[in-house]
């Protein structure tokens, strides 16, 4: 892959070492980006300070996705230090604890609310700053994370499914609104891997099992394959290719039994 020595990119979604989107910072970085890295408030702050101490000069950035006021603060921040923007991966995603637990029949107005506004309506807000940085580089690419929970029903994910099913409607349009700005925007739907938001799905080892019963590739995916389509996909090389949902999870989504 190209070398991306002076590209600036923003990755959003780091909660701990095993969070796919540092897993994708770090291929980025080990190619010569420099990266801004987003946390939520001190409960992620010394956690991504320590991880960000693995780079080369990153700039940290607190962001609540759900505060415009933060959105705007950052993308000033962005471009006094960077001057543009490259690309953006957002994997922030969140639906209370509660709205997973019980049946999505159940599920709270202001449960729905919240997943859907932190999960889906993130990438719009946060595509819709990054977009003129992006615009004055000459172009970029935009790059979320989903899961197959868009398309089909998996025990306890609920309402983290339709917000999964929006975040992919929304990377369509986004590709249509954006392409004439040389603005790529993509999904990743990986398969499942261990990370914190996966803990909070009860039942969870038992769909690994599944995938690794049926799946092609007869096993579960690691965060370095997730890694490298995401390098792939925000860097040049993928320069014809917007408005998709790439799939990555050794097959699984192809079977019907």
């Amino acid at each position: 892959m190209s070398d991306l020595s002076g590209k600036f990119g923003l990755i959003t979604g780091i909660a701990n070492k095993r969070s796919i989107a540092w897993a994708v910072a770090k291929a980025l970085a080990a190619d010569g980006a420099r990266l801004a890295l987003t946390y939520q408030g001190e409960r992620f702050a010394e956690t991504v300070q320590e991880l960000a101490a693995e780079l080369s000069d990153p700039l940290l950035l607190q962001l609540d996705v759900t505060s415009d006021m933060q959105l705007t603060d950052a993308f000033v921040t962005i471009e006094r230090e960077f001057g543009g923007l490259d690309f953006l991966l957002h994997g922030t995603a969140f639906a209370p604890r509660e709205e997973l637990a019980r049946p999505f029949l159940q599920t709270s107005r202001d449960g729905f609310r919240v997943a859907l506004d932190v999960s889906a309506y993130s990438l719009i807000s946060l595509a819709r700053g990054a977009a003129p940085l992006m615009a004055a580089r000459g172009g970029g690419s935009i790059v979320t994370l989903s899961y197959l929970g868009a398309e089909r029903v998996f025990p306890n994910y609920n309402v983290m499914g339709v917000a999964k099913a929006a975040l992919e409607a929304s990377v369509r349009y986004l590709a249509a609104d954006l392409g004439p700005q040389n603005i790529r925007v993509n999904a990743i739907s990986a398969g499942p891997i261990r990370t914190l938001a996966s803990s909070g799905i009860s039942g969870f080892s038992g769909i690994l099992q599944v995938y690794r019963d049926k799946s092609p590739m007869a096993r579960n995916i690691e965060l370095e394959e997730v890694a490298q389509t995401g390098r792939f996909l925000l860097g040049p090389e993928s320069s014809g290719i917007t408005g998709d949902v790439l799939m990555v999870d050794a097959g699984f989504h192809i079977m019907g039994l």
